[in-house]
């Protein structure tokens, strides 16, 4: 029964060439661009339930809640979760196209089908990336993966009274399981017909080498501002936990943006969409990553204003001199 109506769903999508993966980030962009206008510029006159679904951690709705809604919140530190799942599904992509590339064959053809659901079938994928850039695309999400990974289980102090709603933690799992997908669907070996390059230093370009170390500079800079935060709630000579209040960054990029952690995200991402270069799924990728990152910023420096009244005037929300 099962199997019957994967085929039937395998069906439709040669047919009308759906790239569900594309689907979802598109559901997302306009989700987020509309959503995050209307809180930014006409909150007030949004329903509770609107606004208490939409806002989580230091930015939460205040006042009256919607009860439907309180149940369907979880915590905040349930952002570990998918970042276990990242951690996990990233490598996995990472050994695919190392295997790929070292046995010079193409991908397993439960893979191939697998990229042929998700991402239009067989008849609309075509090798747009070769397999050299992909592996470097795929090595620096992991690196981010990874980083994350240990960051949420290990180092971060997430508060326990801090919640957000089940959209938001489902969100997270489906915005890395697409990524992390979108790393392989149009790359050489992981399209039928097609078969990886040997990996050499030479065939990566000057412009690729600029990528990949703006990339690794936003990654440290990215780990540095979570750190200071961390650090917010730790005792400075003991390393103990004294708070879980949300407390006035300083130092760093916090000199400049109030989510710092949140700018190096877009550059990271931006670095990404153009190695992959012409991959459409990627373009919608960063535009998706842009606005939530962009929307959450400008709440996060709100609510900053809102709750420290020699809050810098100087500091902008999350791009430097700018916005």
């Amino acid at each position: 029964m099962v199997l019957k109506l994967i085929g039937s769903i395998e069906e439709l999508i040669e047919q009308y060439k759906i790239n569900l993966i594309q689907v979802i980030f598109i559901v997302f962009i306009i989700t987020i661009v509309l959503l995050g206008s209307l809180m930014t510029l006409v909150e007030s006159h949004l329903p509770n339930s609107i606004r208490q679904s939409f806002r989580y951690g230091k930015h939460s709705h205040k006042g009256d809640t919607d009860v439907l809604v309180s149940h369907l919140e979880v915590p905040k530190a349930w952002f570990s979760h998918f970042y276990v799942f990242a951690f996990g599904w990233s490598l996995l992509a990472l050994y695919l196209i190392s295997a790929a590339i070292w046995s010079q064959e193409t991908a397993p053809e439960f893979v191939v089908r697998f990229l042929d659901f998700m991402c239009g079938g067989r008849g609309r994928r075509q090798v747009q990336v070769d397999s050299n850039t992909a592996l470097l695309g795929t090595l620096l999400l992991s690196l981010q993966c990874v980083r994350r990974f240990y960051e949420t289980n290990f180092v971060q102090i997430f508060s326990k009274r801090s919640k957000m709603n089940l959209s938001h933690y489902a969100v997270g799992f489906i915005h890395y399981f697409g990524a992390i997908v979108a790393l392989l669907a149009n790359t050489a070996g992981f399209v039928r017909g097609s078969k990886p390059a040997p990996f050499t230093l030479s065939k990566i370009s000057l412009l690729q080498t600029a990528y990949v170390l703006i990339f690794l500079f936003a990654w440290l800079q990215q780990y540095t501002s979570n750190m200071l935060l961390v650090n917010l709630r730790k005792n400075a000579k003991t390393g103990a936990v004294q708070t879980e209040e949300h407390l006035m960054p300083n130092g760093g990029w916090f000199n400049w943006i109030s989510s710092p952690h949140m700018f190096f995200e877009v550059v990271m991402y931006y670095c990404l969409a153009d190695l992959f270069t012409p991959i459409i799924t990627w373009k919608l990728i960063f535009l998706w990553v842009a606005s939530n990152q962009t929307i959450n910023a400008l709440l996060t420096h709100q609510w900053y204003k809102d709750n420290f009244k020699d809050y810098p005037k100087r500091r902008r929300a999350i791009i430097p001199w700018l916005l």
